[in-house]
């Protein structure tokens, strides 16, 4: 007994220098190695093996890695007893032939731990123990599977001696094709390759002759629908350099080019729009030009220097409506009036002319009356089903008195020896609201050197408040009256030339002259 304790003890010293080796060869060796040592019952069968060494780099399901050294299979891994890899191990330490176990699946009930996890598990019998390695599949398939599913992506080689292909799980999904039935032979690629994309398949083709990776978008005729598909390949060969396999890799970007063609449409509607829009600006223009002429000078009126300023709105798609008439009538008086048809484009241009013709029709029936004209004014823009605001003035240059009523306007601003106001507001409801609208009007009498500024809201309706705006433009109206003799009415031209971001602007000015 003591005899055989002895050898037993003697035996084991001598295995400590083994094993130390063997740590040291694992700790650098390649991730996923363990060597073990049988654990007999008091000289009997084996019932447990002892991790005698492991891989520094490697770690295992539950995140262990070198701290396992020591330890019992049974202990680590009580669900692998009397398993398959368990009975693989005691056949090879029994007969010493290598084994393997194929797609062993390892499964684990605890909390944190992935519950099914598949291996390709060599066994080896070396120096008295079990050498080990593992090479985890489950994780890899994982990835490789995710990767195809979230890319639409799939591979697949095909080998040009045996004319043999191999499809990924991804390429199946991507043709909706049966697993079952296996790849698609040439013949039947072909068939599905739509006609028109021949000639990017033989380009292809003539690209991995050359030696270059192919990639290239085909269409192809699936069970389903038409589909977009990216095909990079290109070609393993020999040392002579004879093609032996190709490999590619599919990925299905049919939604990509449908988003694609969607954008690409819309912004055609875009550009489409955009024409006609600039199309529409430049003949609006032409119509506005062609019915209101807007002099370049100041000119003269009875009694008055008259200046005209008009400015179309910065953006391309925003003309807008807004109009002016300015003429010494036959007896004498003369007629200011500026006015905002509501809209943009064409239709507000053709109501400005709508409205500015009318005006000048009833004035040549002898009508002088501003309260009238508006009325007409605004009769008119119900039969056209549209609306606006103007002001309409007659001024007697004989008394200086300037009769005036508005419709839903801005009071016109009177400049005075530097000092600026807008006139007194008589009531007046917008044109086409209502055609029994009555429109006050009022009678201020003006003074030699008194400017008086009529302006549609483009003058002072900008990105700043209107307040500071209209406040801006009192200021240039009041420095410029401070000195009539000293500034020419067309420096007031300059002054009030910045146009607005999104609407005309209309600015008509007279001074009394002495």
């Amino acid at each position: 007994m003591t005899d055989r304790t002895g050898r037993r003890g003697h035996a084991a010293e001598a295995a400590r220098p083994v094993e130390a080796v063997v740590r040291e060869l694992l700790a650098v060796g390649p991730a996923g190695c363990s060597w073990l040592l049988p654990v007999p019952d008091d000289g009997g069968p084996v019932v447990d093996f002892r991790i005698a060494a492991t891989s520094g780099q490697g770690h295992d399901i539950y995140g262990r890695g070198v701290e396992r050294v020591g330890a019992r299979l049974t202990e680590l891994y009580p669900s692998m007893v009397d398993g398959p890899l368990w009975r693989l191990y005691l056949d090879v330490l029994a007969t010493g032939s290598s084994g393997r176990l194929a797609d062993f699946r390892y499964v684990e009930k605890r909390t944190g731990v992935v519950a099914d996890s598949l291996f390709d598990v060599h066994v080896h019998r070396v120096l008295g123990g079990l050498l080990v390695s593992w090479q985890r599949l489950d994780e890899d398939r994982r990835r490789l599977d995710r990767t195809e599913l979230l890319g639409n992506l799939g591979w697949a080689e095909y080998d040009l001696a045996s004319g043999v292909s191999q499809w990924s799980p991804g390429m199946y999904r991507i043709f909706e094709r049966d697993p079952a039935l296996g790849p698609l032979s040439r013949a039947e690629q072909a068939a599905a390759l739509l006609p028109d994309d021949y000639m990017l398949r033989e380009a292809a083709w003539q690209t991995l002759d050359s030696g270059a990776s192919s990639d290239v978008t085909v269409r192809f005729q699936t069970a389903g629908s038409v589909k977009y598909l990216r095909v990079l390949s290109d070609v393993s060969r020999d040392a002579d350099g004879a093609p032996l396999k190709i490999h590619a890799v599919v990925q299905d970007v049919t939604a990509r080019v449908d988003s694609r063609t969607a954008i690409e449409q819309l912004s055609d509607q875009l550009k489409t729009r955009e024409m006609t829009a600039l199309a529409e600006h430049r003949l609006a223009g032409q119509l506005q030009t062609l019915i209101q002429p807007v002099p370049r000078e100041p000119f003269p009126l009875a009694g008055l220097e008259a200046m005209v300023n008009y400015l179309p709105a910065e953006s391309a798609v925003r003309v807008g409506g807004d109009w002016y008439h300015a003429q010494t009538l036959p007896d004498g008086q003369v007629v200011l009036a500026v006015g905002d048809v509501a809209g943009h484009g064409l239709d507000a241009a053709s109501g400005m002319a709508h409205l500015r013709f009318g005006l000048v029709a009833w004035l040549s029936t002898g009508i002088r009356d501003p309260a009238v004209l508006l009325g007409h004014l605004n009769r008119l823009c119900g039969q056209l089903a549209i609306t606006g605001t103007a002001v309409v003035a007659v001024y007697d240059p004989s008394t200086r008195v300037l009769r005036w009523g508005r419709a839903g306007h801005l009071a016109p601003l009177l400049s005075r020896d530097g000092e600026t106001r807008p006139l007194d507001r008589p009531p007046g409801l917008l044109l086409g609201a209502d055609d029994d609208t009555v429109y006050p009007v009022l009678t201020p009498r003006l003074r030699p050197g008194d400017l008086v500024l009529f302006y549609t809201d483009g003058l002072i309706e900008r990105r700043e408040p209107v307040e500071d705006r209209l406040d801006q433009v009192c200021g240039m109206l009041s420095a410029f009256s401070a000195a009539p003799a000293e500034r020419p009415l067309g420096r007031l031209r300059d002054l009030l030339h910045h146009p607005s971001p999104d609407d005309d602007t209309c600015a008509l000015a007279v001074r009394v002259l002495a």
